[in-house]
């Protein structure tokens, strides 16, 4: 996946933000189709974000982006700094027949105290003349809290693109500690080593990102009922985070993954370390292209070789 991530959104905050604001920041410490009754991101002024959208709300939702600076956004026709552009967008999906919107939150950072960067996902459904319609918009937000309140002060999103069916398991909700931090990734590799040394397993790298959603449904799929056991019998499972295809540049170019092909992207390894295996076309890197038995497939054919056939 080849997708939006934080080092722009964070980027901008930090660029766009007067000093001032931001060691200010640094110092202070409808009931229908549309609403995901069991979708809560744990951060309720998104949650009441997404009320507004989902209601068309447009002057709620003009009151959630700052206006002394005006909020920046990077939308796909370029950088604006127009406070009406984000709130027009959003409120404009209801009259265009808005009936559901799930948010997925793949990934959250707190760059700053009293500052929240999400990576999102959002899921749309719009009943039109011509029938129902599905589409997803790649998103990032960045909440600064002033006097108690929460705003957002940059963004960034993707259109709204037609969804592609999958055929791997999608995660209800995303596990957004999926990748630990990037400096974390050699200790768990010899943690790894060192038990597949002793339960002659393989070690599975698996290069990617908490924003990276295709690295969330391969996880997914990796925990499914029909491949779980396949996983569990045959490897130690290291996720390997590649930050904004920044970080562990050491790891990919020793166990030869071509980043420029995008993530997720595999590594096999023998207990002893020595590189059984790396995809080196992107051949996971979107889920849309890819099924369960291509994973089987993967799995089985770089399983421990003492695991039989």
């Amino acid at each position: 996946m080849k997708t939006i991530r934080f080092g722009w959104a964070v980027a901008l905050f930090i660029c766009w933000q007067p000093v001032a604001l931001v060691h200010a920041a640094a110092q202070q410490t409808h009931s229908n189709k549309t609403t995901e009754a069991a979708a809560s991101s744990a951060f309720q002024p998104l949650d009441r974000w997404k009320a507004a959208v989902v209601s068309g709300d447009r002057a709620a939702l003009g009151a959630f982006y700052t206006t002394s600076p005006a909020a920046k956004a990077k939308i796909p026709q370029g950088e604006t700094q127009d406070p009406a552009e984000e709130p027009a967008f959003w409120s404009s999906l209801r009259p265009a027949g808005l009936s559901r919107l799930d948010l997925k939150v793949l990934e959250v950072k707190n760059p700053q105290p009293d500052v929240k960067a999400f990576v999102l996902r959002y899921e749309v459904n719009l009943q039109t003349g011509a029938g129902e319609k599905s589409g997803v918009i790649s998103g990032v937000q960045v909440w600064l809290q002033q006097n108690g309140t929460w705003r957002i002060v940059s963004t960034q999103r993707s259109d709204l693109l037609a969804s592609v069916p999958r055929r791997l398991p999608e995660p209800a909700k995303p596990n957004i500690q999926l990748y630990s931090n990037p400096e974390e990734a050699p200790a768990k590799i010899a943690v790894a080593l060192a038990a597949a040394a002793k339960d002659h397993k393989r070690v599975l790298l698996v290069f990617g990102g908490n924003w990276c959603y295709d690295c969330h449904v391969l996880d997914a799929t990796f925990r499914s009922k029909q491949i779980a056991p396949l996983v569990n019998e045959n490897y130690h499972v290291v996720h390997v985070n590649v930050g904004d295809f920044d970080k562990n540049l050491d790891l990919t170019k020793k166990y030869e993954i071509p980043l420029e092909k995008g993530v997720p992207s595999l590594a096999v390894l023998d207990p002893d370390g020595k590189l059984v295996v790396s995809q080196k076309k992107g051949e996971f890197e979107s889920t849309t292209r890819i099924g369960p038995e291509d994973v089987i497939q993967f799995l089985k054919q770089w399983k421990p070789q003492s695991k039989g056939s």
